[in-house]
């Protein structure tokens, strides 16, 4: 009985569709008494009752790439593992003589203060190109003059550290071998906070990371990272850097290598740095050719001048400045240096340099770091509401400044 209420419900409903109706109800009377009969039928078969076409089985999908993993799949394997090994000293071993450490070890060196002890490290890099020339960052290597470099597909290469230069924190590594995969070079001249960053590295030992975030900050001066003695303006980003991503690189969405990246403050939290790679290439290029960087030096400390620092100025050391002055204030003069011999006194507050106006330190450092050690270059100062053009030849900067 329920079977015929099934087959007299379908004839109902192709009926009430009109036209051509007895062709369906046939149709659904004969489809229906297939599946009461519960007739094991395959695919085609039962596409062949309903005049429907076969089913095709779907095919496996492709997965999709984002940019960023197009990205690291372009890069990836030009970025390299550099372990180093160092030797640190403990206690130079002619402090044991000391009748102070006699009285308590006698002629026994305990095991925990002996001479020297080995301390190793491991840092990124990538290659600049196929001939293997690798750039990374100079605290990764320095110290040593061989470290151990992995490539992503487990080949292995003997380097040697040709350069270090620890006042921007750049060093380059060469390894024998052809036909390299290597990096391509971006710019940061249209980068803009906001844009997207990837960092790929080996942080804490784990190869191969891949993070990703944003462009925080642009131009962060050494003494807002934290670092006075480096002469670098950093790029700021919330991709993760930790230990082992150093010397590793930024890119952007296209793939282009836009920073290096550095893990220099120990105590960040979603902030990372990275050496922009014009700087990091320019040094790298003087550091391949002849091994080492000359710094143009010129032997100031300054103070940029705001309202208030003028007011505080003016009060305690009495300077006597007007309310308007604008510039970079020479707050000490170093003995011996270029710019005592060439008469720059503290007080004199520089307003421009080869004709460009300066108002913060970081300007006057910029420039001298594209200026030519030997050349001449034309201050111009404010000293007593007079003004005056000094010229400066720089220097190269002291060993012991470094």
């Amino acid at each position: 009985m329920k079977v015929l209420q099934k087959q007299l419900g379908w004839l109902v409903a192709a009926l009430l569709v009109g036209g051509g109706g007895g062709w369906w109800a046939h149709q659904y009377w004969h489809r229906s008494r297939l599946l009461e009969e519960r007739q094991p039928l395959g695919v085609e078969a039962a596409a062949q009752v309903l005049e429907l076409p076969p089913t095709i089985a779907p095919t496996p999908a492709t997965p999709s790439l984002n940019f960023i993993a197009v990205a690291v799949q372009q890069v990836g394997p030009s970025v390299v593992r550099i372990d180093a090994e160092r030797s640190v000293s403990r206690i130079s071993p002619d402090a044991f003589s000391n009748p102070f450490f006699r009285r308590f070890f006698g002629d026994q060196i305990p095991p925990d203060l002996g001479p020297d002890r080995v301390q190793q490290g491991t840092g990124s890099g990538f290659i600049l190109n196929a001939d293997g020339q690798i750039l990374t960052n100079a605290h990764v290597v320095e110290g040593v003059r061989t470290v151990q470099v992995t490539l992503r597909d487990g080949r292995s290469f003997p380097g040697k550290v040709v350069g270090v230069d620890s006042v921007t924190d750049v060093a380059v590594v060469k390894i024998e071998a052809a036909n390299l995969p290597m990096v391509r070079l971006g710019s940061t001249d249209n980068l803009a906070p906001g844009q997207w960053a990837i960092a790929i590295g080996n942080p804490l030992g784990l190869d191969n990371t891949v993070t990703a975030g944003i462009i925080s900050a642009l131009g962060r001066t050494s003494n807002e990272v934290g670092i006075p003695d480096k002469r670098v303006q950093f790029i700021q980003t919330d991709a993760a850097i930790n230990p082992g991503n150093s010397g590793g690189p930024l890119l952007n969405d296209r793939g282009e290598v836009i920073g290096m990246n550095t893990a220099i403050r120990a105590n960040a939290q979603g902030l990372g740095f990275a050496i922009p790679i014009e700087t990091a290439k320019r040094i790298a290029d003087q550091l391949f050719a002849t091994g080492q960087v000359q710094h143009p030096y010129l032997g100031i400390q300054m103070l940029e001048l705001t309202p208030d620092t003028l007011a505080e100025l003016n009060q305690t050391q009495g300077l006597n400045l007007p309310k308007d002055t604008s510039g970079v204030l020479i707050v000490q003069v170093l003995p011996g240096s270029p710019a005592e011999s060439a008469g720059l006194k503290v007080g004199d507050v520089m307003q421009a340099i080869r004709g460009e106006p300066v108002t913060t330190p970081t300007q006057v450092q910029t420039l001298m770091e594209s200026t030519r050690i030997g050349m001449a270059l034309d201050i111009q100062i404010q000293r007593q509401g007079q003004v005056k053009t000094i010229t400066v030849r720089p220097s190269p900067l002291p060993a012991e400044l470094r």
